[in-house]
């Protein structure tokens, strides 16, 4: 098991000079996985990134951002394509700076929430089942897992439930198309935590731990046990990763709703999570 933090706990976009910076942060805190956003595409080198990572001795992988034009399952046929061409750029992103997963809502965007009938439903899970298929098809041969997210009720009205991406990954079925669960979405949705990991099982390849209020993990009222005894139950051993945000950065404070300091520094939220983590886990 690997303990990481995403690089949003300190600012947002990730450039090139950023990464450069906060890479050997990261390592001398005590983490060895590094998580990269990717906004833009274009923020960072990725090949001189995959060069500062090694430097530092971490690991990596890059979380996907899907805005407003990024949509594998909406409507307007044209942003459904942006949404592909996002994915498969992020895709690429990810081989060049040796990410072995790409996570996050990989299938529509963020903050996007709409009533469905039965009917509508199952039509939008028949095009992201397509969609999905080919783009796990394309990470496959770049040695590149895709790993979807479940989000809470506010963020998404598609997938909120371990129980909803495991049937979206069964129809899948390829091995480049995983899951990540994120324990502040689960503390809103699932009954138990616990057995939401146990039900992605094998599937789970990618996981974000984070309290309820974005803090540091250990600090709010996450029930980690059940966390713990599901991991265990299940064998995971793959990253297990902060994800929180700077009130600082006024973009991505309001698109995460981060109105306040979650910690008295960033760098304490980061350090005392994994000591939490570590102490929890191994």
């Amino acid at each position: 098991m690997r303990f990481g933090v995403n690089t949003w706990v300190w600012t947002a976009p990730l450039t090139t000079a950023e990464l450069e910076r906060l890479a050997p942060h990261v390592a001398a805190l005590g983490f060895d996985w590094i998580e990269v956003p990717l906004e833009s595409l274009d923020d960072l080198n990725y090949k001189v990134g995959a060069q500062i990572v090694k430097d530092n001795g971490l690991g990596v992988s890059a979380c996907a951002a899907m805005g407003p034009d990024r949509d594998l399952i909406h409507p307007d046929p044209a942003i459904r394509g942006s949404g592909m061409a996002y994915l498969r750029g992020a895709i690429d992103a990810c081989q060049e700076l040796g990410a072995v997963n790409l996570v996050g809502p990989l299938y529509a965007t963020v903050g996007r929430t709409w009533q469905q009938s039965a009917e509508e439903r199952a039509h939008d899970l028949d095009i992201l089942v397509a969609n999905l298929g080919a783009l796990a098809a394309y990470a496959g041969d770049r040695g590149v897992t895709l790993c979807l997210e479940p989000l809470n009720r506010f963020e998404t009205s598609f997938i909120n439930l371990a129980s909803q991406v495991v049937e979206v990954v069964d129809r899948v079925n390829h091995p480049a198309c995983q899951i990540m669960l994120d324990s502040f979405h689960m503390n809103i949705e699932e009954k138990s935590l616990g057995d939401a990991i146990r039900l992605a099982g094998h599937r789970l390849k990618h996981f974000h731990a984070c309290e309820n209020d974005r803090g540091a993990p250990g600090s709010g009222n996450v029930t980690w046990d059940q966390v713990k005894q599901g991991l265990a139950d299940i064998g995971y051993d793959g990253p297990v990763v902060i994800e929180s945000f700077t009130a600082k950065v006024k973009s991505i404070a309001r698109a995460a709703a981060i109105w306040r300091a979650l910690a008295p520094t960033q760098d304490m939220l980061a350090s005392d999570g994994l000591k939490f983590l570590r102490g929890l886990l191994q």
